[in-house]
């Protein structure tokens, strides 16, 4: 319940800076396009952001046949999970990697690179994928999604109106100050996404815990992110800065503590260690 309050509450503040620049920008004028321009993009995440993603990576989908050993520990943990079977797709990437997308649990799909599947055993790759089943049983990947979407709309108005302060555009319904406006310009771009990766962090932690609980076997999982992280921190991949969160380790690497989309992988490795020793499997 604490993480999804501190979420709700976070894209609450999200939602309100957004609304916010545009009247700061752009006055009554501004409010109205941000209103409109959040109800849009909202639409557009809800119903077809997953589709998206998925063709941005080239994703393909595995079927029964191709991949009997990844459906059948799917079939295992979705029973344990009390949620439908996702469908499962393919990334041909050498790093391991993993994500979850979809709007709910009745039109979610997860993502695996080939790279998981070659680096992880049975029991890791299960690890992995309870980890991204309680992303869809937790709803995250709809808070996920939103989140990005309402960020990347943040900055998007911005530069409408940096444009509009550039070519000296007034706002008929009030003065508006230029100074408060470059700050702005620079400012609010920063600060949402600091609250997306926060969103991001605690919605991970959540996440290693419940699908620790789901494969009965948090060490399972430990030893996966160690295998990930370490392999990521050797070679990391450039994505779309956007999606990064979506993945169970962020494929560029190390950004810094204040701006990376994921907690530290040596805590969440602590806690699933904690964890294992309180199911006295350790």
């Amino acid at each position: 319940m604490k993480y999804l309050f501190k979420t709700t509450i976070l894209l609450g503040i999200l939602t309100g800076i957004f609304l916010a620049v545009g009247y700061v920008l752009g006055g009554q004028s501004g409010l109205l396009l941000a209103l409109i321009f959040s109800a849009f993009t909202n639409f557009i995440s809800y119903y077809y952001s997953d589709s998206i993603i998925i063709s941005m990576y080239g994703a393909k989908e595995l079927t029964p046949q191709e991949a009997p050993g990844l459906f059948r520990i799917a079939e295992k943990l979705a029973q344990r999970a009390n949620i439908p079977i996702p469908k499962l797709y393919i990334i041909d990437m050498d790093q391991p990697n993993a994500f979850a997308t979809g709007r709910d649990e009745h039109h979610s799909k997860v993502v695996v690179t080939s790279g998981l599947l070659k680096l992880l055993n049975e029991d890791e790759i299960m690890g992995v994928l309870a980890h991204e089943f309680s992303h869809i049983k937790n709803k995250d990947i709809l808070i996920s999604t939103i989140a990005a979407t309402i960020a990347g709309a943040i900055s998007a108005l911005v530069n409408i109106f940096q444009f509009s302060l550039i070519f000296g555009a007034q706002d008929r319904d009030r003065n508006s100050n230029p100074i408060v406006a470059i700050l702005l310009i620079i400012i609010t771009p920063i600060i949402a996404s600091i609250i997306q990766f926060a969103i991001s962090r605690s919605r991970e932690f959540a996440a290693d815990a419940t699908g620790a609980h789901i494969c009965g076997c948090p060490l399972s999982l430990a030893k996966a992110l160690k295998k990930i992280h370490d392999y990521v921190e050797r070679s990391p991949v450039e994505v779309n800065q956007g999606t990064a969160a979506l993945f169970i380790e962020n494929p560029m690497g190390s950004l810094g503590q204040l701006f990376s989309t994921h907690p530290p992988t040596e805590e969440r490795i602590k806690r699933l260690v904690e964890m294992a020793k309180e199911m006295g499997q350790i």
